[in-house]
């Protein structure tokens, strides 16, 4: 479920548009009226507003956005401004493009999206830069992390709840017979079955390998793999068994010790508002005993808190 709360009266786009306007006008910038129109506004209703101040203004309202905004709360807002596959286009793009590449952020896109959203965003990642998602991936990536994200962006899943057990037991004992049973891992086997697998196939082969080798198929991720190649591995495990207690994890491990993670944060929350992050909280209190709205609020300040509490919704 998601967090985003819009009014039940909502003003017409244009009416927002220009409310907009008058926000961006005089000496500062009215960032409170920015944050209570466009923190309330799905993508399609955000949309709309943008082609309205275009028409209005000959202005494209994220180049205004970019001008009157700065810093975390600039880039949030940016990304907020985006449909669901273009933004996340947008995220891998940059973590494999920009001078400091951030693989972990494109591997947690990459490996925590639906087959159907992983194709429709390749096709808006190559409309956007001119080059392929797996053109990048491949200049950008090495080993057996390469692998994986090569043939996870590659292969089109079944996304149905069905499931055939003797085929789950027959992959969970394949993985115990390359990983832990062995010296040495098979990294093939794993790549295959993880990249290959529906989620509910993988949550399955996850509960046969637990009730047959009386260890979790997570734990044995952990010690049989290492560095990207584990994080996506275990991405697409805790995706496939529960989305919501990945993207918690997540989130706590962006504000966890000294200094928060904002460019994670921001990801994050902007990503799943409209999706599942009703969900996320409940995981995230549930996990870390403590309220997610609390604890982005003491990790935020000024616009940029309000701006993500109000895609967070209300505190619970």
């Amino acid at each position: 479920m998601a967090t985003l709360i819009i009014p039940p009266v909502l003003t017409s786009p244009r009416d927002d548009a220009a409310q907009l306007y008058k926000a961006f006008k005089g000496f500062g910038c009215d960032t409170a009226s920015i944050i209570n129109i466009l923190a309330h506004r799905d993508a399609t209703q955000r949309g709309l507003i943008q082609q309205e101040y275009k028409v209005m203004y000959s202005e494209e309202l994220s180049n205004r956005l970019s001008r009157e905004l700065s810093g975390d709360n600039k880039k949030a807002f940016l990304l907020w401004m985006h449909d669901p596959a273009v933004r996340d286009a947008t995220i891998v793009r940059q973590a494999l493009s920009s001078v400091v590449v951030d693989l972990r952020a494109a591997t947690e896109v990459i490996c925590s999206r639906t087959p159907s959203q992983i194709q429709y965003f390749k096709q808006i990642y190559y409309t956007m830069n001119g080059v392929y998602l797996e053109h990048d991936i491949e200049s950008r990536t090495s080993d057996d992390h390469k692998k994986l994200l090569l043939s996870y962006v590659r292969t089109i899943r079944y996304e149905g709840p069905e499931v055939d057990s003797v085929l789950a037991e027959r992959d969970a004992k394949a993985l115990y017979k390359v990983g832990e049973k062995r010296w040495g891992t098979d990294e093939k086997t794993f790549i295959r079955i993880f990249s290959e697998s529906s989620s509910a196939h993988l949550a399955a082969v996850s509960y046969a390998y637990k009730n047959k080798y009386k260890n979790k198929l997570r734990s044995a991720v952990k010690s049989e793999t290492s560095g990207l190649f584990r994080f996506g591995l275990l991405s697409i495990l805790r995706c496939a068994k529960n989305p919501a207690s990945f993207f918690a994890k997540q989130l706590h491990k962006a504000m966890k010790g000294l200094g928060t993670n904002d460019a994670a944060l921001i990801r994050i929350i902007v990503t799943r508002a409209e999706i599942d992050m009703q969900y996320i909280k409940a995981e995230y209190r549930k996990k870390y005993k403590k309220c997610l709205n609390d604890v982005v609020y003491s990790e935020t300040s000024g616009n940029y808190r309000t701006f993500l509490l109000s895609l967070l919704g209300p505190n619970y």
